[in-house]
């Protein structure tokens, strides 16, 4: 994990008198976790790396190539939501086909790959059935597939596992985390759960104020704190 998967270099950007920072370097193939209070930038953070928002400073790189000024569909971005954006009119396998074309033109060989990342997160079986005949679980997973699909080297986790329990957000961070392995993409998780940045984040970088005010290897970094905020946020 010697390249960097993901670069932001003088990041600048801001509504009025709220304005953030960003200067962060993450390696290929790391799951890297974004941890901070509300409001502190982390969902900002993602969305300027995505290119929903644009920085007014600065240059963003995934993988040595610099992105800034590319659309989110030209970027070789994916990114993972609370909510599932899963179309309750369409199947499964429809659901992870707009991954490969918005208007569902499918080949054959792209219906198997869609089969495929179905077995790979666990729903062999499921290509034709709508949302609502899934769980909450089984939706989320719907969604990976999709992102698997896309083939796209960095994956953004906007707190998509938030509303499920702690031992199904595990299995779900699990499944990321082993589709990470196999497939060698890099990882940015948004988190207002230090148990979830310890649970699989081999880097853990915390947000404060609109900045990015300390990164470190999550294993000492969360149990030695020596930022103040990050120790009043984790309480200790």
């Amino acid at each position: 994990m010697d390249a960097t998967g993901l670069e932001l270099r003088g990041i600048r950007f801001g509504y009025g008198d709220w304005q953030v920072t960003y200067d962060l370097a993450v390696p290929s193939g790391s799951f890297t976790a974004l941890l901070g209070a509300s409001g502190a930038g982390k969902s900002t953070l993602l969305s300027l790396v995505a290119g929903f928002e644009r920085p007014t400073a600065g240059a963003i790189h995934v993988l040595g190539a610099e992105v800034t000024n590319l659309a989110p569909s030209d970027r070789p971005v994916t990114t993972l939501f609370q909510e599932h954006n899963l179309f309750p009119h369409l199947t499964a396998l429809q659901n992870i086909g707009l991954g490969i074309d918005p208007n569902l033109r499918l080949t054959g060989s792209q219906k198997s790959d869609i089969t495929a990342a179905l077995e790979r997160v666990g729903l062999t079986g499921m290509e034709a059935r709508l949302p609502r005949e899934l769980s909450g679980g089984e939706r989320q997973r719907v969604a990976i597939a999709r992102s698997l699909v896309r083939q796209r080297p960095l994956l953004l986790l906007d707190e998509p596992f938030a509303a499920l329990g702690p031992a199904l957000r595990r299995d779900m961070l699990d499944l990321v985390n082993t589709l990470r392995h196999d497939t060698g993409m890099t990882v940015v998780m948004v988190s207002h759960d230090p148990a979830d940045a310890r649970h699989v984040a081999e880097i853990t970088a915390f947000l404060h104020d609109g900045a990015i005010a300390a990164v470190g290897s999550t294993a000492t970094f969360l149990d030695q704190p020596d930022v103040p905020a990050l120790s009043e946020y984790l309480g200790v």
